[in-house]
């Protein structure tokens, strides 16, 4: 391979020469071409981290459309349809994309499904990803592509160099247990949603944090976990409930998983919240639409769709030398107090 000169960038050219290629077969790569087999589409992906390739100047937010009349797009990566949180974010991105004059293709990320590809066979502004957890290849593969993304709230570390919005999840598992111990709960059971995702574990500790100081360690939290699905949630309260029957106080990670302890506490004949006081986290509509009323902590969902188009249009201004925001933002959770948490009842010790 010829020696690259110092300073200047690397080329099409240079990473074809790397991957013993052609220039339009990278080129076709780095567009989701489909006819390229899986084993050059390898070397040129490899080729491509090897030298650091990033393709310069990707479509702008005031550029001129192409041929296909799609460089005012931009992609929505999204692992589910279904759902409130889900729905609510859709339409942050989708409002403030037409508030910048983009319109929105939405992708599904589906488990071994090659979504990036089909994001590089459209001109786009940028992709955002709403719980998609993508790996360094294609992170990297984007990238090469001159493809901005922006990550909503990743669920493990993000990539080197990636943008992600997200909520102040501690902070919001902080209040809870606060709340939850402003009421004299000392025995107290946490919902989790997958022990591998960020931003589960930052609820869980948040919550733990504030008990252990709070209450100089006479506060006991249990943690199970219930997959984010309310089924599994309400099986894992039982698990939850069977271990510790003097739990007077639970914490779901998400408020769909509140519903599955709601589910479980009727089951066993316990009262929401004499018996057993329940928070959520979102404030989805159905926190207000279950009786009693579920205390949660709000999440702003459709806030983080808009933020994470403006941040990605940040990132496509910032190549021609505009300012950049920070790879990563926090936005404010707050607790909205309803009627399902309450004082600890005097005799939850006594339950079996």
């Amino acid at each position: 391979m010829s020696p690259r000169p110092v300073g200047s960038r690397p080329t099409l050219a240079l990473v074809a020469e790397t991957a013993g290629t052609s220039v339009p077969t990278v080129s076709k790569v780095l567009r989701g071409g489909t006819d390229v087999s899986a084993e050059t589409r390898a070397k040129v992906m490899d080729a491509v981290r090897a030298v650091g390739y990033t393709r310069p100047g990707g479509t702008k937010i005031d550029g001129a459309g192409d041929e296909s009349g799609l460089s005012n797009v931009l992609t929505l990566v999204v692992t589910h349809f279904e759902g409130s949180w889900a729905n609510l974010v859709t339409a942050g991105v989708g409002r403030e994309a037409a508030t910048a004059g983009l319109d929105v293709v939405m992708t599904l990320a589906e488990p071994h499904g090659d979504w990036v590809s089909r994001v590089l066979r459209r001109r786009t502004v940028g992709t955002i990803g709403a719980l998609v957890d993508p790996n360094s290849a294609q992170f990297n593969a984007l990238s090469a592509a001159g493809v901005p993304m922006v990550l909503i709230d990743p669920m493990s570390t993000p990539p080197s160099g990636a943008a992600s919005i997200g909520v102040a999840n501690w902070d919001g598992g902080r209040m809870a247990a606060e709340h939850l111990l402003s009421f004299g709960h000392v025995r107290m059971g946490v919902v989790a949603g997958h022990a591998r995702h960020l931003f589960s574990r930052a609820r869980v500790d948040g919550f733990r944090a504030a008990a252990d100081t709070a209450s100089s360690g006479e506060a006991t939290v249990s943690v199970v976990h219930g997959g984010w699905n309310r089924d599994k949630a309400a099986a894992a309260t039982h698990t939850l409930l069977d271990r510790d029957p003097g739990i007077t106080g639970i914490f779901a990670c998400s408020d769909p998983m509140a519903l599955g302890i709601y589910d479980a506490l009727n089951a066993r004949g316990l009262r929401i919240p004499e018996d057993v006081s329940v928070i959520g986290f979102d404030d989805l509509p159905e926190a207000y639409c279950v009786s009693p009323g579920l205390t949660t902590v709000r999440q702003p969902t459709t806030e983080l769709g808009a933020a994470a188009v403006r941040l990605l249009i940040d990132l496509s201004r910032s190549e021609d030398g505009g300012p950049r925001r920070p790879a990563r933002m926090e936005l404010a959770t707050e607790l909205v107090v309803r009627a399902s948490s309450g004082p600890a009842p005097a005799t939850a010790a006594l339950r079996r």
